[in-house]
């Protein structure tokens, strides 16, 4: 028999875990709060907690891997998290002190990583050489995985589509540049054109809605959201010319991405008439904990 597998999902508000039998069958699922202090003390020993306590699912005295997804990036170099929205683990050594108190070595990847991975192994993005996968909600995150094996750049940071500049007079990004496409399609980032452009506060889901009824403010802010996202995405595809696009995220559940998003990408590429498909992801909110699993 081979492993058991343990895959951890650290993000701002839970940790999730998930244990798989050898043959990859789920067999265990817990979550419990991230430590709310957002202490790094408190979220190593938490998350340290989590993988010991799913271990104790385990029959027997089976050993077991670990992978664990973080919001961040780990400089492959060094070790060192850098680029974290759980800002008490830029500048540690998370893998390094997790692997102390384990006493074994563990799988870490940023969380999009183990979005794309999971999806080009066993969801939408299955049987594709080259995948391009990409998170949009209240941020943008993405990954790249070419023959089901990470593309992970020399800092850990392949894929990340969020934070390059296109628009140096658009909205100061919390990066410290002005313009990122985080700014232009995340969800936060639609709202806070909505805002800007009427002076009133407007959920992305509203907006949606909005532009389905025809409403005309919630449609002139939809539609630049789908224009952004065709141009922004067409060019992703321009440079990497993947085989596929798949998109994850509370945004991906939006059905124009798929239809008039794709005509925009299309329009953008370079090499027009682009046959690429943009698809919906397959796995869902499960995507992130069962690709740190699979590391």
């Amino acid at each position: 028999m081979g492993n058991y597998r343990i895959g951890i999902d650290l993000g701002g508000t839970k940790i999730e875990s998930v244990l798989l039998s050898p043959d990859g069958t789920e067999l265990h699922r817990s979550r419990i709060p991230t430590p709310k202090d957002k202490v790094y003390s408190l979220v190593l020993n938490a998350t340290h907690e989590q993988i010991l306590d799913t271990a104790g699912q385990i029959p027997g005295d089976h050993p077991f891997s670990v992978g664990i997804g973080i919001p961040g990036a780990m400089d492959r170099r060094t070790g060192i998290i850098h680029k974290a929205n759980t800002t008490c683990l830029i500048g540690k050594p998370f893998r390094h002190d997790l692997e102390q108190l384990l006493g074994q070595k563990i799988a870490m990847e940023n969380d999009a990583n183990c979005f794309t991975y999971i999806e080009a192994l066993k969801g939408a993005g299955k049987g594709y050489g080259t995948l391009l996968g990409i998170i949009m909600g209240t941020g943008c995150g993405g990954g790249i995985c070419i023959n089901n094996t990470l593309w992970k750049g020399l800092h850990g940071m392949a894929g990340e589509w969020g934070h390059f500049a296109i628009d140096p007079l658009g909205r100061k990004c919390y990066c410290g540049n002005r313009g990122c496409v985080e700014t232009k399609i995340s969800g936060s980032g639609v709202e806070a054109s909505f805002h800007e452009a009427f002076g009133r506060p407007m959920k992305m889901k509203e907006i949606v809605m909005g532009f389905r009824s025809q409403d005309p403010h919630c449609s002139r802010i939809f539609l630049q959201f789908l224009e952004d996202f065709g141009r922004v995405v067409g060019g992703l595809v321009s440079m990497f010319d993947p085989d596929a696009v798949v998109l994850g995220g509370g945004l991906s559940n939006i059905d124009e991405l798929y239809d008039i998003g794709a005509d925009r990408v299309s329009g953008y590429a370079f090499h027009k008439g682009t046959a690429t498909p943009v698809l919906k992801n397959m796995l869902g909110d499960s995507a992130g904990v069962l690709g740190a699993a699979w590391l």
